[in-house]
């Protein structure tokens, strides 16, 4: 039986909308998918993606694990003899995968659209002001040394965050959930699932797919220096509640360089230098890919809106975090405090929206990566 195509012309328009205007150029010569190196042999992309695109295929598209396999590294834009830039329209693709799966609907179509910004970050600015007000700061700043859970205690930074973690974990799992549904329609899953999360981790690690990339394969060293910041930037945090709660309920006191007990804490305690380094290597990460972005935005397409308020809320995070270390040190109470009241509405803004917005590739991406190992399309 012959198969019944059902165009979208209104996802065509979005996807135009999304930042892959230049789809329309595209005229078949499959020049993306011979210059691709991360493409599989059997049924290879970015061609087909790109008649689904021009067809209006939603369905085909939407739930594709290959537009998360594809990992932009712009070849296929710099060579195509139309300047249709697939890398672009894929990004589009995926930027609208995440709205589709993402719950609520309302914020995913927020997050993506510049006008809503000031509304998304009054939400943790409205919330910590409130803190602020409670501890009676808010007209000044607290006395004497500065120490940060003075404007903002623990137990608020504890529940505020553990709720928008909750939140973002929640909303994760059910996209990643319907995800997976719609990808496995009429898919016969032949692999171990074990094996093929513990192989997509380790590519993920070692970052080999950019070593086949060409025309931005510098993204590569960039796309390090985050993923490895952002995982002992993680380990920082985790080591913070083990010193503080194992001091609080389990009595552990300070000995050698160890810490325990409330921040700050000093320089030498090796819960310092592993976040001292990991923020300097994120703010020198994050620059980089600014930097690569553009140095190659001729040839790779500038990114949208989508792209770059990811970008701009990780270099604020990152900035704000070492700016608020070096004004502690230096005692400038009147820039410090505010410093970081920044720092913490750009992390509430990073994790409570994650879901959301381009930080959810990283599971969409792990995702399709583990799906298409599973189905013998890696």
């Amino acid at each position: 039986m012959t198969e019944q195509i059902k165009p979208d012309l209104n996802f065509i328009n979005s996807v135009i909308d999304a930042g892959g205007e230049s789809l329309k150029k595209c005229f078949q010569c499959a020049t993306c998918t011979v210059v691709c190196g991360v493409t599989p042999d059997d049924k290879p992309f970015p061609r087909k993606e790109m008649i689904y695109a021009q067809w209006g295929l939603k369905d085909k598209l939407i739930s594709n694990p290959d537009i998360w396999l594809c990992h932009q590294c712009s070849d296929c834009t710099a060579h195509c003899p139309r300047g249709a830039k697939p890398g672009e329209v894929l990004g589009a693709i995926r930027k609208m995968t995440i709205k589709h799966y993402a719950a609520p609907a309302a914020l995913a179509n927020m997050v993506a659209d510049s006008k809503y910004l000031l509304m998304l970050l009054a939400l943790p600015v409205i919330i910590f002001l409130l803190v602020i007000a409670s501890q009676g700061h808010l007209t000044s700043f607290p006395e004497g040394k500065i120490v940060y859970s003075k404007l903002v205690p623990i137990p608020f930074i504890d529940g505020i965050f553990t709720a928008a973690a909750i939140f973002a974990a929640v909303a994760f799992f059910g996209g990643v959930k319907k995800y997976w549904a719609d990808m496995s329609k009429g898919v016969e899953l032949k692999g171990d699932l074990a094996s093929a999360v513990k192989e997509t981790i380790m590519e993920i690690i070692s970052h080999k797919r950019f070593d086949k990339c060409n025309v931005t394969k510098d993204r590569s060293l960039a796309h390090l220096l985050v993923f490895f910041s952002f995982i002992g930037l993680a380990i920082t945090t985790t080591w913070c509640v083990f010193y503080l709660y194992g001091n609080k309920l389990l009595g552990i006191e300070k000995f050698a360089f160890f810490n325990f007990g409330a921040s700050p804490y000093p320089l030498y305690d090796p819960l310092k230098i592993v976040g001292n380094i990991s923020a300097l290597a994120l703010l020198t990460g994050i620059t980089l890919v600014i930097s690569n972005r553009m140095k190659n935005k001729d040839k790779a397409g500038e990114g949208s809106y989508f792209d770059w308020i990811f970008i701009v809320v990780i270099y604020v995070i990152a900035a704000s975090g070492i700016l608020s270390e070096v004004l502690r040190l230096a005692d400038i109470a009147a820039l410090a405090y505010p410093m970081y009241f920044i720092h913490l509405v750009f992390i509430f803004f990073l994790f409570a929206y994650a879901p959301f917005s381009k930080m959810a590739h990283m599971v969409y991406r792990t995702t399709a990566m583990v799906f298409a190992k599973c189905s013998g399309r890696g």
